[in-house]
């Protein structure tokens, strides 16, 4: 194999890593932006549940019997 055919080959193969850390970035990118909004919809429901504890549950207790029974 001559030193050109090996250059060609070196070059091909970074072409194709480059490709690939391109797919990955972009993938760790859209996948922080789905983390963020999970955060975001936690975060949302933990105060939704704070403020339902906070004004008595709005519903009665949790282990009271229903009034039909």
């Amino acid at each position: 194999m001559s030193t050109e055919d090996r250059f060609i080959d070196i070059e091909i193969k970074l072409a194709h890593q480059e490709d690939l850390v391109e797919a990955l970035n972009l993938r760790v990118y859209e996948q922080q932006k789905q983390i963020d909004k999970l955060e975001g919809m936690c975060a949302a429901l933990a105060q939704h549940m704070r403020d339902q504890s906070q004004s008595g549950g709005a519903g009665g207790a949790a282990h009271e019997r229903p009034p039909h029974y």
